[in-house]
């Protein structure tokens, strides 16, 4: 493969499908910190992401031989990662709460801007999180696939299983409530 050339997502899968290891350490690369970032952000618990973030890679690497382009890879990723999602907390029969250190590793992070403009970002961002934290699980689904990983609505409702109108009014009224919680 080229390396000056970006690969599409769905030849790297293909490629890999066909023994090419190097496809999928770049589609892994490629897919790592946007997939991670969303499990850690729905399950408030890095050691849980970890495990999940684990389990949606073992699945692609274990359907490789069968995957065909239907949809766009990163769909089928996070269809996957939404699939054991639902998993998880059927198993659970409740969402977990934030880490009880979570403020404490919040005030570890090294900034290098005044004390005044980190205490303004730090609530800045706790607001923001609460108001996320406040948003039914479908809505803020939906809205950190289409903020984060920047997936159009069809997307979104073929890895949530639901239709493009539903995942329109579910983020229009997530954007509502968010405005609503952070009073602008």
């Amino acid at each position: 493969m080229n390396d000056a050339a970006e690969p599409a997502d769905d030849a790297l899968m293909l490629a890999y499908a066909a023994g090419d290891v190097r496809a999928f350490e770049l589609l892994y690369a490629r897919h790592r910190g946007p997939l991670y970032r969303f499990l850690l952000r729905q399950l408030r618990d890095g050691a849980t992401a970890d495990e999940l973030f684990q389990d949606v890679w073992q699945r692609v690497i274990g359907a490789r031989a069968s995957w065909q382009p239907e949809a766009r890879f990163a769909t089928w990723l996070y269809r996957i990662a939404h699939n054991r999602l639902n998993d998880h907390w059927r198993a659970l029969r409740h969402r977990p709460p934030a880490p009880e250190d979570a403020d404490a590793r919040t005030e570890r992070v090294e900034d290098p801007q005044t004390p005044e403009r980190q205490l303004s970002d730090f609530e800045s961002r706790r607001e923001l999180q609460r108001a996320l934290d406040a948003l039914p699980d479908e809505q803020r689904e939906v809205l950190l696939l289409r903020l984060e990983q920047e997936l159009t609505l069809e997307e979104i409702g073929q890895i949530t299983g639901v239709g493009r109108e539903t995942v329109k009014s579910r983020l229009r009224y997530a954007m509502d409530k968010l405005r609503a919680g952070l009073g602008r």
